[in-house]
């Protein structure tokens, strides 16, 4: 795994953009410009990508460490930190906003387990019919097909 994964990953993993990256590297006082940074996050294969070296990934480790730690003087909560991260996150206008999934029964009454099912509904315990299209029910065969597979049977 190279420098330029670790990176990757962890940019990713802490939900970090490439200017709050910027910001942790300059808490250990290293400057590195977002078109820079940007070339770390690259195809191996793209022209403009850079390798990322020991010392870049060694300070954004220490400025990590200040960043959610905080100093001796002025400690923080990394979880709220990492709140914080997650609440910048801007929403997409285009996706909708699912709700969390609740599995609930669709008649309460029925399922409720101080009391028997009641059975008063028309359709209680008895499986719903399929409807079929007018005339004999059957569906309608295009063609009958016979298949030989290669076998001559002497007539």
């Amino acid at each position: 795994m190279t420098n330029n994964d670790i990176l990757k990953k962890l940019r990713v993993a802490l939900m970090l953009r490439d200017d709050q990256i910027v910001e942790i590297l300059e808490l250990v006082d290293f400057r590195i410009s977002k078109s820079e940074l940007g070339a770390f996050f690259r195809a191996e294969d793209h022209p403009n990508y850079m390798e990322c070296g020991d010392q870049v990934l060694r300070n954004f480790l220490n400025g990590l460490v200040i960043h959610l730690r905080g100093t001796k003087e002025n400690p923080k909560n990394p979880n709220d930190v990492l709140a914080k991260h997650k609440a910048e996150i801007p929403k997409r206008e285009t996706s909708k906003e699912r709700p969390e999934f609740k599995a609930a029964p669709k008649d309460s009454e029925k399922y409720r387990g101080d009391q028997s099912p009641s059975k008063s509904g028309s359709s209680a315990g008895k499986p719903k019919k399929k409807s079929f299209p007018k005339g004999n029910g059957k569906p309608v065969v295009v063609e009958k097909v016979v298949f030989k597979n290669g076998n001559k049977k002497k007539s």
